[in-house]
């Protein structure tokens, strides 16, 4: 029987306020909205649906249930390639509803870059081979590959979980090259952070700088997993993975539901 291991972050609601402001342009995609809906709230509704009272209901109370407001890239979620453009390989692009099912069950590798936490630096090749050496692994067709970072482990509120390392377009394409189809991390994002890019791009005026990570997945099929959590508690291979995202008509992500299944 698999063991199985929850890779998803726990979604929890946070105080906005208390998001440090240079980072609330990300808040949209770290704290969902939520409109509690408690008991008493849902014996009023019932009352109108079935024009009872309160006290016919068990307790006094009614059913409780919450309204959210969400991006699709809230949390643990799989980016789909119309996220990275409108053409794939010079096909139409695919939604994240036209992904099969069994393109996100997969075997997966971890590779071991946590030595690169808080520095916002770039996940070369060279790193990314050397991973793989130490764990003695070679990327096969199919395959997902999963980036520890451990910057899950930072607190949602501290600037420097937003300051991870994350890979570059030569690197992202190399992984691709390889036959991985799938490239998750447990950092906010795919690329280096976003004050990393922009600040780049502003001295260099090189238009690669800009999100090459993501862009790099236009030739090809690859589907971008981020925010994922505890990659720490799993082997480094010889186990599966399924990423399985709400089915979200025509949309370019939705949140996702990941496990691990170990033997």
């Amino acid at each position: 029987m698999s063991k199985l291991v929850d890779l998803t972050r726990p979604l929890e609601v946070l105080d906005k306020n208390s998001f440090p402001e240079i980072l609330r342009p990300l808040f949209r995609i770290i704290s969902p909205e939520v409109e509690f809906v408690d008991h008493a709230a849902g014996a009023r509704i019932m009352g109108e649906l079935f024009r009872c009272g309160a006290e016919e209901l068990p307790a006094g109370e009614g059913w409780a249930e919450e309204n959210l407001s969400i991006s699709s890239h809230l949390g643990t979620h799989v980016d789909a390639p119309w996220h990275y453009g409108s053409t794939c390989g010079g096909k139409p692009a695919r939604t994240i509803d036209q992904i099969e099912l069994s393109e996100l069950y997969c075997d997966a590798v971890v590779l071991d870059l946590s030595h690169k936490k808080g520095t916002g630096a770039a996940i070369t090749v060279d790193d990314l081979r050397a991973a793989l050496d130490r764990v003695e692994y070679r990327i096969k067709e199919g395959d997902a590959v999963l980036v520890r970072t451990d910057h899950d482990k930072f607190a949602l509120t501290d600037p420097v979980r937003y300051n991870y390392p994350g890979l570059v377009g030569e690197s992202a394409t190399w992984l691709a090259d390889q036959g991985a189809t799938i490239g998750g991390t447990d950092a906010t994002g795919w690329d280096r952070p976003f004050h990393v890019m922009i600040g780049e791009y502003m001295q260099t005026k090189n238009k690669e700088k800009i999100w090459d990570a993501h862009y790099a997945h236009r030739e090809k099929d690859f589907f971008v997993v981020q925010q994922l959590a505890n990659l720490d508690q799993l082997p480094a291979h010889g186990f599966k993975v399924g990423f399985f995202p709400l089915r979200l008509m025509g949309a370019s992500a939705a949140p996702a539901r990941v496990v691990a299944f170990l033997n």
